[in-house]
């Protein structure tokens, strides 16, 4: 065929490199992975508090919701991986590409809703109920994972590596407990109303839960925010596509650090790299909706059905870490003290594994966005970038944990807004990039599109509901 000319812009970075798109590997199981570190790292307060207070609150009626909201971010996940598979680059500098400052507005909007460090604090409350140290200790135990969340990513000779591992030991763990909770815990009952959920009892049950508290649960099941934009980090450091041309992120201290282009490459749409394009994608689909999206489903339900048979109907439930001492201290009475045990030792190490995906994905996204569009020419390596970051927001959650601040409730308004806010505008510019900067045999199109534009309007909507609902929070009215 014809010389390739790239359909990537580089009106803003430098062109990308042509190259021929790697072959899939023979045994694709080998890189199965990064829908499952997605769904680790999503499996948080929502699974663990969120969806089971909903469950004691109003029964299994609104366990649909939670797979709308699975499905419309797997075809997000997608249309993330999608640019990455083909360009090796990710869906940050794509969209970098098409406005400088696009990278780094979403890198701050996940700056701004990570900061404060919940997920280690909601943790190491759950090591308190386990220990029976007083609320104290629990600034002192965060503030120790905190540093060994921060000493295990620079140590790591490849960050992906050790990040995947904790995360298959947190879903095993998690597997674990869904496993003794079907078989001890879980009613019969149960199982009929999960089934009438999905169907003839699907509901909306408003009242008596509050319409965002619902929305915000549909929206953030399963991932959520900035943590969807980083399975093109993932996939990348797995070596997918166009991916394994680029160099992982590796230790400065344990890695062996390699030079990296600042851009990415494309592929000529010839015979051979299209069908070697069929089978990734199809590969890249299968991965995710067997890794993220049936994974957080199944943790979600089982999650809720155990609340469902352990607290439905029990008054005085709060949606908060409170919840999980309440549906604690419940299992040890009806099931046995072990699993009240179990229920809190697996919820904490977690929500623990959860903060380190945080802290990573935080990193990623803003060591990426920093190296290639601002610091291209210097001779930093992102590398160092990325432990800069990560040291920084363990030190800073360090010091707000020392200086005994309470989560301020602007910071919950702005998380609330932000994730909200970047799903919605990435959506929209995820049609855009799909659209215009890859080769016609690769957009996004049909149903796919319509995926999008689904979320769009969902996320838009979203957005505008929690805008105004935080605003009367904080203003009154």
């Amino acid at each position: 065929m014809a010389e390739f000319t790239p359909t990537v812009p580089a009106r803003v970075l430098p062109p990308v490199h042509v190259r021929d798109l790697p072959e899939p590997p023979s045994s694709t199981w080998r890189i199965i992975g990064p829908g499952l570190v997605g769904a680790g790292v999503g499996l948080a307060s929502g699974e663990f508090i969120l969806w089971p207070y909903i469950a004691s609150q109003v029964g299994l009626v609104f366990i649909w919701g939670a797979a709308i909201g699975i499905i419309t971010q797997w075809f997000l996940n997608m249309e993330i991986e999608r640019y990455t598979l083909a360009t090796g680059e990710t869906a940050l500098t794509g969209f970098s590409r098409m406005w400088k400052h696009w990278g780094l507005v979403f890198v701050l909007m996940t700056l701004c809703s990570n900061l404060w460090p919940g997920w280690v604090t909601t943790s190491a409350t759950m090591v308190t109920y386990l220990t029976g140290s007083g609320q104290g200790a629990v600034r002192w135990i965060a503030i120790g994972m905190l540093l060994l969340i921060a000493l295990g990513l620079t140590l790591a000779p490849v960050i992906y590596t050790i990040l995947e591992r904790v995360i298959f030991v947190k879903i095993a763990l998690v597997a674990t407990l869904a496993v003794v909770a079907v078989l001890i815990a879980i009613n019969a009952e149960s199982w009929v109303q999960l089934g009438r959920g999905l169907t003839v009892d699907a509901s909306f049950p408003i009242p008596p839960l509050d319409f965002a508290v619902l929305m915000g649960a549909i929206a953030y099941a399963g991932a959520g925010g900035g943590q969807n934009l980083c399975q093109s980090n993932w996939i990348r450091d797995k070596g997918f596509g166009m991916g394994l041309y680029v160099p992982r992120l590796v230790s400065p201290v344990t890695g062996h650090e390699e030079a990296a282009s600042s851009t990415g490459y494309q592929f000529p749409p010839t015979a051979e790299n299209l069908a070697r394009w069929k089978r990734w994608w199809r590969f890249a689909n299968i991965e995710q909706a067997w890794t993220f999206a049936v994974v957080s489903f199944v943790t979600i339900a089982l999650m809720s059905m155990l609340a469902y048979s352990t607290v439905f109907g029990r008054p005085g439930l709060e949606n908060s870490i409170a919840f999980l001492r309440v549906e604690g201290q419940v299992l040890m009475d009806v099931v046995g003290p072990w699993f009240g045990v179990l229920f809190w030792l697996i919820g904490a190490l977690a929500l623990f594994a959860s903060a380190m995906g945080i802290v990573d994905y935080t990193s990623r996204l803003a060591s990426d966005t920093i190296k290639t569009v601002y610091l291209r020419d210097k001779p930093v390596s992102v590398n160092r970038v990325y432990f800069a970051i990560v040291w920084g927001m363990a030190l800073l959650g360090t010091a707000i944990l020392l200086l005994g601040f309470d989560q301020p409730l602007i910071l919950l308004v702005f998380s609330a807004c932000f994730a909200a806010v970047m799903m919605f505008v990435y959506s929209i510019l995820l049609i855009v990039l799909n659209r215009r900067a890859l080769p016609q045999a690769l957009k996004v199109r049909s149903y796919r599109l319509g995926a999008l534009i689904w979320s769009v309007a969902f996320f838009g909507t979203l957005t505008v509901l929690v805008v105004i609902q935080q605003a009367r929070q904080l203003f009154g009215g």
